[in-house]
């Protein structure tokens, strides 16, 4: 099968202008179509407000439309949408990679529409009575799927059938469907097209035949408002003409109706600006990727590293991100990442002149342990961080030191006293973490460490160097001047909390830079009020510290177990589960609770930081699986099979289900006693809504989804990785070739070169070798192309929406 994944990632900056025209509370909403995956914290009283929150998340369904709600919060009332920015899935290419300033649009309920409708559509020839031919449409209305929510509950939804020419409007009705968002119509509607000259309409119009190129369908689906008006969810035009006495079926995407927003003004609501990349990965079957998988995999062996094929694609991508990402990550999932990185990393020293630059730069080896220490390190920075970043974000003091900024009122010695309060609880969180530091980690640093020392081995303090360069510089003191970056913290934090965080990070960094706090070093302050305050750190016992915790984090010796049992946190949130029917009196009902996932236990609580309720050990998970909408009509619903009754959750979005589903199925995929099968559905009213079954206990009618991989700290497709740097390759197709010309003129041509050409910037250190890694690279991505091609074809010819 096909796999197609797409995700985004969203930085909302900030908007202005605003309406209306005075200060307001206000916040911003991530939809997509009509359903809220995200919003951003509150700004208070302001007309442009700075959000400054990026969102990464994967979209687990089809989508039209990725959409942006400002709303005017409001305490009493219900929000006020303000306006919205609506960008079609087809279009986010024009947008993605870069910063863009877009105008609100009004909120208009004709606009605001998604899901499909399924049609079959067929033209009869009749003869009446007194043998004249005449034409019959046949319109069946057979479902709908995807239909939004109405005030947070499934809808009431039923369609009207028309036929609509120059001179009639006729019009029929399904039944209601109560409470669905995938309601089943099966009706149909009989519509004679050509007229005999008998018929009279009542406008006495004489229609002799109809043109039937004049002729549409139109399909407008409602949701009914019982005693308040009906909402409209969406509509459908198709032209007679393209049935050509043919039957035709086909899904049609609903849209907005065509006056949506047309006679309201758009340039007077203020604009938002965001920064949007979106990526789209058609995933093969893993075979098709073993052969620049493997070429990929054996880089760390090549000779010099580089003419291997991960060093190649860092240099042919305009931006080497592009390139580390999906890299780290697949060498992360075949652990062949500490090898490459100490191959790179060699390389890296090779043009490093002097000792106290040592990793400044963003070279492919930095950015590659950068990325590292993200993907590995989320856990070791929440046991490490995450309880001081919540105590200053939750009751902050006052830190500003600096005499410009200082606000009236202020003391500065006083705000000093709480900045090194502060500054000494991180730095001793941090030096003693060291049991904390995952195993991967401390290989790295172990490599380059000794690297570093062999490069410049008359320098004492540069193996200290290479590794505080990034475990305090690129690690610890980014997480904590950006908390939220590293989920330490739900939101961006305010202004000054923000302040408060950059000073603690800027005296991180210092402390961190081994042999830095001499007095010599103190001289080399460019702000004299921070050479003040490091006067205090200048006691020996901080060095010392510092020193003994870079030589635990970069030892290859095993750490004490103790720190090894503790359960993982892997994920919590707000969702709402079914009541578990301890009890035999009253409806079972749907509860808001605060969950936690561990790799040890899964737990809801009443609230978050209270006791758990109730406990389920990972150990006894069977299956997590999705649970069908129509069981008890809600959306976004999965269940936890376990050894009692099943847990049903709903979740509040689809992402948000997603992202449960697949983290409890990683954290359980080794589990001795897991199903092979499941019910899609509720046991309900004595029997399964699948399959009618009334035996409680018995075998489930459906096979449990595939496996899904074990690492629980890790969430690595390897195939989806091969994929996004064959896209890579891909695009930068003709700089492989051009690069591949340039190696070839070298092998022949050896004298100096004579002017810059289009490889200069290239490292070419063995110009065959480079060669032979490039005609490979060129070749797999070719035949990668027609395996793309031939699956595009495919799914072409079947996927489109308003064909058979």
């Amino acid at each position: 099968p096909l796999n197609i994944y797409s995700h985004f990632f969203l930085f909302t900056d900030d908007a202005k202008h605003l309406v209306p025209n005075k200060m307001r509370d206000f916040f911003c909403t991530i939809n997509l179509d009509q359903e809220e995956v995200f919003r951003t914290q509150v700004v208070e009283k302001s007309l442009s407000p700075y959000f400054g929150e990026e969102f990464y998340f994967e979209i687990p369904r089809t989508f039209q439309w990725l959409s942006f709600y400002i709303y005017d919060k409001s305490v009493l009332q219900k929000d006020l949408r303000i306006g919205k920015v609506s960008i079609k899935k087809d279009d986010l290419c024009n947008y993605t990679g870069k910063e863009n300033w877009f105008m609100l649009q009004p909120v208009d309920s004709n606009s605001e529409v998604q899901g499909k409708v399924h049609l079959e559509l067929k033209l009869n020839e009749l003869i009446t009575d007194n043998g004249s031919v005449c034409q019959q449409l046949v319109v069946q209305i057979k479902e709908c799927h995807g239909l939004p929510l109405i005030n947070g509950q499934n809808c009431d939804p039923y369609a009207t059938v028309s036929l609509v020419g120059p001179s009639r409007n006729d019009q029929k009705k399904t039944k209601v469907k109560k409470k669905t968002s995938n309601p089943q119509f099966n009706e149909t509607f009989y519509f004679e097209v050509t007229r005999s000259s008998s018929y009279t309409k009542k406008s006495q119009f004489q229609v002799e035949e109809e043109d039937i190129e004049k002729l549409e369908v139109r399909v407008d689906l409602w949701n009914n408002g019982n005693l308040v008006q009906d909402v409209f969810l969406g509509e459908i035009k198709v032209p007679v003409k393209v049935l050509r006495n043919d039957s035709f079926q086909a899904w049609y995407l609903l849209q907005p109706r065509e006056n949506g927003n047309k006679s309201s003004k758009t340039d007077d609501l203020g604009s938002l600006r965001l920064n949007i990349c979106y990526t789209e990965d058609c995933v093969l079957p893993s075979e098709y990727y073993a052969s620049l998988r493997n070429l990929l995999l054996k880089s760390s062996d090549v000779q010099p590293i580089s003419a291997s094929a991960a060093y190649i694609l860092s240099e042919v991508c305009r931006d080497k991100y592009d390139a580390v990402l999906p890299l780290v990550r697949l060498l992360l999932h075949h652990h062949k990442l500490v090898p490459f990185v100490a191959a790179v990393a060699e390389l890296d020293l090779k043009d490093t002149q002097e000792a106290n630059t040592v990793f400044r730069g963003n070279s492919l080896a930095t950015r590659c342990v950068d990325e590292m220490m993200k993907i590995v390190g989320k856990h070791y920075l929440k046991v490490t961080l995450k309880p001081v970043i919540d105590e200053i974000c939750e009751s902050p003091k006052p830190c500003e030191i600096d005499p410009i900024k200082l606000r009236e009122g202020d003391n500065v010695e006083i705000n000093m006293e709480n900045l090194r309060y502060y500054v000494d609880k991180v730095f001793r969180e941090i030096v003693r973490s060291s049991i904390s530091c995952p195993t991967l980690m401390c290989d790295v640093f172990y490599s380059l460490r000794h690297l570093a020392a062999k490069r410049f081995p008359n320098d004492p303090h540069v193996q200290y160097s290479a590794v505080s360069s990034f475990v305090f510089l690129r690690f610890f003191a980014v997480a904590v001047v950006s908390p939220h970056t590293f989920h330490l913290r739900p939101h961006h934090p305010d202004a000054q909390t923000s302040r408060t965080l950059t000073l603690i990070s800027k005296a991180i960094q210092t402390l961190g830079s081994w042999g830095s706090l001499t007095k010599s070093k103190l001289s080399s302050f460019k702000e004299m009020f921070m050479c003040e305050f490091f006067k205090a750190f200048q006691e020996e016992k901080f060095t010392e510290s510092v020193k003994k915790f870079l030589d635990d984090v970069s030892s290859t010796e095993s750490k004490e177990p103790s720190g090894l049992s503790e359960p993982v946190h892997l994920k919590e949130g707000e969702m709402y589960k079914r009541a578990q029917g301890r009890t035999r009196i009253g409806k079972k009902n749907f509860k808001k609770r605060w969950f936690c996932l561990t790799s040890r236990e899964f737990t809801y609580h009443k609230q978050q930081d209270k006791e758990p309720i109730f406990t389920i050990p990972i150990k006894n998970i069977l299956a997590v699986e999705k649970l069908d909408e129509s069981s008890f009509n809600k959306k976004n619903m999965f269940q936890v099979l376990h050894g009692e009754k099943p847990l049903y959750i709903q979740a509040n979005n689809c992402v948000e289900a997603s992202e449960w589903i697949e983290a409890l199925c990683r954290v359980t995929r080794c589990n001795q006693k897991r199903l092979s099968f499941y019910h899609p559905s509720a046991f309900l009213n004595g029997n399964w809504l699948c399959c009618k079954a009334t035996i409680e206990n018995t075998v489930g009618c459906a096979r449990c989804t595939a496996d899904v991989p074990a690492d629980t700290q890790i969430e690595i497709d390897g195939d989806r990785e091969t994929e996004r740097i064959y896209s890579l390759f891909t695009i930068n197709m003709s700089k492989l070739q051009k690069l591949e010309e340039a190696c070839g003129s070298i092998a022949v041509y050896q004298g100096p070169r004579k002017e810059p050409d289009d490889y200069s910037n290239f490292t070419i250190e063995d110009s065959v070798a480079t060669f032979h890694t490039l005609k490979q690279i060129i070749d797999i991505v070719e035949k990668l192309n027609e395996s793309h091609e031939k699956y595009r074809k495919k799914r072409s010819s079947s996927a489109k929406y308003g064909s058979e």
